[in-house]
């Protein structure tokens, strides 16, 4: 139905049918719908004017001509359809165009394709030749740079003879001016500066060399008083534990312990007998102070002087 209040929801299931069809189903898909009525009141033109009628008119996938009513009347899904006509004649003849018309029609855009592409063509045409004929020959390139070539060619040795005459004549201005005295002035300036600077260093240089050599025997004095195989030449020797420390006190020797000892010429082991010597409990008053002999004079040393 297309009036009254089951009108919207059949002209809504219809579209959603129509659009749920498959392309190669057993039933056609077709290409258009056209939802149309005859004119009548407001009231009977009602249900086009339902929300969900127009929801599911614009979801529609399939092209939709709303044709409701004469050319005075507008419902809602007027202005959700693909087209609106203002009959339901008027919506069949949109439907189905004439063939020849419709014939004509793509004629006439084909032929103004082709004269469009074909203006386009000669103008791009024209636009080249007559860059082409802007354009200098090739020829006449190649004729212009030849000249200026040869022309500079030309120039080239006059060019150069004048530059190796300017040289020459240069280097004949300079080579007046230079002379062995030129050379041999500051040469001879720089040998007096050395001689001058030698005779001044030389007394300063003997200063230096003695100083050394002074420093040098104090130096090998002090190694020789400080050397400490020197004094196992005088008739000492040095006591060593056998692990090789040095013995700095008797006291520090236990009994029985072997000891090695280096004399000049060679070492000898030993051992140390008897018991270390006790301190005394009470300190003994010290000893009358001896009167000092004249101190003998020993022969001389072969220990050098550290002054």
């Amino acid at each position: 139905v297309v009036q009254g209040e089951a009108a919207a929801a059949q002209v809504g299931n219809a579209i959603q049918r129509f659009n749920a069809l498959p392309l190669d189903g057993p039933v056609p898909r077709p290409d258009i719908l056209i939802v149309a009525r005859g004119g009548g009141s407001v009231e009977d033109l009602w249900a086009f004017n339902d929300e969900t009628l127009a929801r599911t008119v614009a979801a529609g996938t399939i092209p939709l001509i709303s044709a409701v009513g004469h050319e005075t009347d507008t419902t809602l899904i007027d202005f959700v359809s693909d087209r609106r006509a203002p009959t339901p004649t008027a919506a069949a003849e949109m439907a189905t165009p004439v063939l020849p018309e419709l014939r004509a029609y793509i004629g006439d855009l084909s032929s103004r394709l082709h004269r469009c592409g074909g203006r386009a063509v000669e103008d791009r045409r024209g636009r080249v030749e007559h860059a082409g004929r802007a354009l200098a020959r090739v020829p006449d390139l190649v004729e212009m740079a030849a000249q200026r070539f040869n022309l500079a060619s030309s120039r080239l040795g006059a060019g150069l003879s004048r530059n190796v005459a300017a040289h020459g004549t240069d280097l004949v201005k300079v080579s007046s001016r230079l002379s062995p005295s030129l050379l041999q002035r500051p040469q001879q300036v720089h040998t007096e500066r050395l001689t001058r600077l030698l005779v001044r260093m030389k007394p300063a240089l003997d200063r230096k060399i003695e100083r050394s050599a002074e420093r040098l025997v104090s130096l090998s004095k002090l190694h020789a008083s400080v050397d400490p195989s020197a004094p196992l030449k005088r008739g000492f020797a040095r006591v060593h534990r056998l692990d090789g420390s040095l013995v700095r006190e008797g006291a520090s020797l236990a009994s029985g312990e072997g000891v090695r000892l280096v004399f000049a010429d060679q070492s000898r082991d030993a051992v140390i007998d008897g018991p270390p010597a006790l301190a005394p409990s009470t300190p003994t008053p010290p000893p009358a102070k001896p009167v000092r002999a004249a101190k003998p004079v020993s022969p001389p040393s072969n220990q050098g002087d550290l002054f």
